[in-house]
């Protein structure tokens, strides 16, 4: 049986919530990000025409663009948003994928049984438009691959249905660029041997792609083919990555206590931008030296800095520690977790913070996640 894939995309998902928030920024050019100094977290239609693009420092956008407002991000206003465009979208349909903060997969498969497909996903979007007021493009296929292409193709607020018969005319003629996994690297490497379509690039022999790209050739390959039987993996916020540390001896020193907090925060956030992960939730645990266990969380804006998530961290260690004994375990629990490109915050951090971060990341992926991290976090180490 055919599955029936659909991809669904919410258009300049933070531009458009703030436009929710003032109808007089409706049709203008419009750059999310974080003042002179920090980098494009989104951009308007409007911009891209000028070649403004995510990640690129707000002081060059504004030159190609100098009609250009720009806003500073509201990440809690857009969290929000996302949790309840989830919540109608899951009301839906039987299985679904959060693929990012603004992107979802939903497998569809058998129900055209019992109603049309194309029709079902089409009546999503309008729910999710009328009850958010948030633009959304969709396109269906029979893979993620293939959908996802779609989407792209049908923005904006667009909608697409591509049958498997008609795939590879659909795919053939665009550039190679399209295929998800293609960054500049390969994108390059393909241009320089003329290979710029993807009509080009499913006719090339798989061994040749293996040895020119290595182990993600054959996977390459398929994609150029319209060939992905990657499943829907049904969404759910129980994702979560944690550390914990039990001493050797009960303690009450809170300054180490914290210090130690403070280092395990920080491998996790590593751990966050390296699987590329934004987390909605922070719980930090205690037990006792009487074993008595207590935990609080908070609920949060999707992020993975580490001096956002450090600050979270330390003030729930401070509500949750309400007694004067001994600690014998500490821990912290990240969860409600995306996949999301957006790995910093992009509203607030400069280009030199966003800059200290890759290089750190770089260096811990090198020699390893405790090489390089705050003072504070190798104090107790």
């Amino acid at each position: 049986m055919n599955r029936a894939i659909s991809h669904m995309d919410l258009d300049t998902f933070f531009v458009s919530c703030e436009r929710l928030k003032n109808s007089d920024l409706v049709g203008k050019p419009l750059i999310i990000g974080g003042g002179d100094r920090g980098v494009v977290a989104s951009c308007s239609y409007e911009t891209r025409y000028f070649g403004v693009r995510s990640a690129m420092p707000i002081k060059m956008a504004l030159r190609l663009c100098p009609e250009a407002k720009v806003i500073r991000g509201d990440m809690e206003m857009y969290s929000n948003m996302s949790h309840t465009v989830t919540e109608i979208i899951q009301e839906k349909v039987p299985v679904l994928e959060k693929a990012s903060i603004d992107e979802f997969y939903l497998d569809l498969s058998g129900m055209d049984k019992f109603f049309g497909c194309y029709q079902w996903t089409t009546e999503i979007a309008e729910a999710v438009r009328k009850n958010t007021g948030l633009p959304i493009s969709f396109a269906l296929s029979t893979n993620k691959t293939v959908s996802k292409i779609g989407t792209g193709e049908s923005k904006p607020i667009g909608k697409l249905e591509i049958p498997e018969q008609k795939i590879r005319a659909f795919l053939n003629p665009l550039s190679v660029k399209k295929i998800p996994m293609v960054g500049n690297v390969t994108f390059q490497l393909l241009s320089r041997l003329g290979v710029r379509n993807i009509q080009t690039l499913s006719e090339m022999p798989v061994d040749v792609l293996h040895r020119l790209i290595g182990k993600n050739g054959q996977e390459l390959w398929k994609k150029a083919n319209g060939i992905d039987e990657t499943p829907v993996v049904p969404y759910s916020e129980r994702k979560s990555i944690s550390k914990e540390n039990t001493f050797s001896q009960d303690t009450i020193d809170i300054n180490g206590i914290k210090s130690i907090l403070s280092g395990m925060v920080e491998q996790l956030c590593f751990q966050l931008r390296q699987e590329k992960w934004l987390t909605s939730t922070v719980v930090v645990k205690i037990r006792y030296s009487n074993f008595d266990t207590e935990t609080k969380q908070y609920r949060i804006p999707y992020t993975s800095s580490d001096h956002t998530l450090l600050r979270y961290a330390l003030e729930l260690f401070e509500k949750v520690y309400n007694r004067r004994m001994r600690i014998r375990l500490i821990g912290v629990k990240f969860t409600g977790l995306v996949h999301g490109c957006h790995q910093m915050n992009l509203f607030e951090d400069t280009e030199e913070l966003i800059s200290l971060y890759q290089t750190m990341d770089k260096i811990k992926m090198r020699f390893g996640s405790d090489s390089v991290g705050r003072a504070s976090g190798f104090l107790n180490q």
